[in-house]
């Protein structure tokens, strides 16, 4: 049975979230608080990613009596973690290295699976005290939501693509700070190609991609890199509440398939498309390269 999200889980989901983004803030602001250190993998890992999973971990656990998965506590086995039907799935702090660099794109992520899905997603931006919320109910979208504080949220719906085709405007593609791949130019270049308005090129970090997609302010963001599940879990709730559509990056040959979760043993994603407007005819465009 999917678990209940009440209007009283939303605003406690909200406070934690934004508990941890001043978790953050309180060391962001001192970088000689910041603890850099690197894990094996050479992904960095901060003061501040253990303070606000400290926060999200007693906090959550509160809430809700579910398992927790976390970018920064033991993984649980496959073995175990296979059975459960629904979780929690964090990333305290998503984009660690922007928050190094001092750039402000960085963002705390808190999803409740239910059957491999993301089915509520919270993603906070601490620097500008932004939160966005998404809820999806069984089958269809229950809606998607920016915060600026604690005021009154404000809808968001992703941008409407068959307009802008029709009206001949640019495909505005999202791209990483630090990920790019020759994959992901050479398909920036097939896109350049067909869509008739061209595209519009921009770049964001961590997570904020999908909500700025969220929210109209792009359309498409490719990932042909590496990410975790923790890195995309929350922000695709944001998404798909919003109207738009986390898939799988496939061949030619094969449809595009909702991105999900727990899985298989590891946590690594494989790659994926960020898209605006669920509804589009993606398919032709992204495999086929023509409308």
């Amino acid at each position: 049975m999917s678990p209940v999200i009440d209007a009283a889980l939303v605003r406690h989901l909200l406070a934690i979230g934004r508990d941890a983004g001043a978790a953050i803030m309180a060391i962001y602001r001192d970088k000689d608080s910041h603890g850099v250190v690197h894990k094996a993998d050479d992904s960095p890992l901060t003061a501040a990613d253990l303070a606000a999973q400290a926060v999200i971990a007693s906090r959550l656990a509160q809430l809700l009596d579910l398992p927790i998965v976390s970018e920064e506590a033991q993984i649980p086995a496959f073995a175990e973690r296979s059975r459960w039907e629904s979780y929690w799935l964090v990333d305290p702090l998503d984009g660690t290295r922007e928050f190094v660099a001092g750039n402000g794109e960085f963002t705390v992520n808190i999803a409740l699976v239910h059957a491999g899905r993301p089915i509520l997603g919270l993603v906070h931006v601490p620097v500008t005290d932004i939160t966005y919320l998404g809820i999806l109910a069984e089958a269809q979208p229950a809606g998607a939501w920016k915060y600026q504080g604690d005021g009154t949220p404000q809808a968001i719906r992703t941008s409407d693509i068959n307009q802008r085709l029709s009206q001949g405007l640019p495909l505005r593609v999202l791209l990483s700070h630090r990920h790019g791949t020759s994959a992901t130019l050479g398909l920036v270049e097939q896109l350049a190609r067909a869509w008739p308005g061209g595209i519009v090129r921009c770049n964001a970090g961590s997570s904020l991609k999908f909500c700025v997609i969220a929210e109209g302010g792009a359309d498409f963001y490719p990932r042909l890199a590496p990410t975790s599940e923790w890195d995309t879990a929350a922000a695709q709730a944001v998404l798909e509440a919003a109207g738009g559509a986390v898939v799988e990056a496939m061949g030619s040959d094969a449809a595009l398939q909702p991105l999900r979760y727990n899985q298989r043993d590891e946590l690594l994603n494989p790659y994926f498309y960020g898209l605006a407007d669920g509804t589009f005819a993606w398919q032709s465009l992204l495999m086929e390269g023509r409308l």
